[in-house]
């Protein structure tokens, strides 16, 4: 499966679940999923959408909710099911990353200048704030190296 962000889907704060067919191509569309709480009547951008090295979890970040949307993957359908929405500890979280270990997440969120770090259940994908924050100008982009 393939799951894809585009321009035209973060502005719509959706993400779009596709299947693949290797032997013609094509893509299929399997499900448009809001990054956002049901009800939700605020001004948003989505961001950064990452996937967890297992395949299980789905993660996107929302400007203007100043959230985190956790989604597990189906194994066999490759649909996307929200199972959490965290605040990010800031506003306007631009950019995100998992560590190598799959065991953290790390925010940068641009308008307050902050990188805050959550633990990240394995076994569930649920992200639990860890106390963890650092100060820096307008963080856009994390990478390890």
């Amino acid at each position: 499966m393939l799951h894809t962000f585009n321009k035209k889907l973060e502005i719509a704060n959706t993400i779009d679940a596709l299947a693949w067919d290797s032997e013609r191509g094509t893509l299929t569309r399997l499900q448009n999923i809001s990054t956002l709480p049901e009800g939700f009547t605020g001004s948003n951008t989505a961001a950064q959408v990452a996937v967890d090295s297992s395949g299980r979890f789905l993660y996107s970040s929302n400007r203007g909710d100043d959230s985190i949307a956790v989604f597990s993957i189906d194994d066999h359908q490759g649909t996307l099911k929200a199972v959490q929405r965290v605040e990010c500890g800031g506003k306007a979280p631009r950019h995100f990353t998992l560590d190598p270990g799959n065991q953290w997440v790390l925010v940068a969120n641009q308008d307050t200048s902050n990188i805050v770090v959550f633990a990240r259940n394995s076994h569930s994908g649920l992200l639990t704030p860890s106390g963890n924050e650092y100060s820096l100008s307008f963080p856009v982009c994390l990478v390890f190296a």
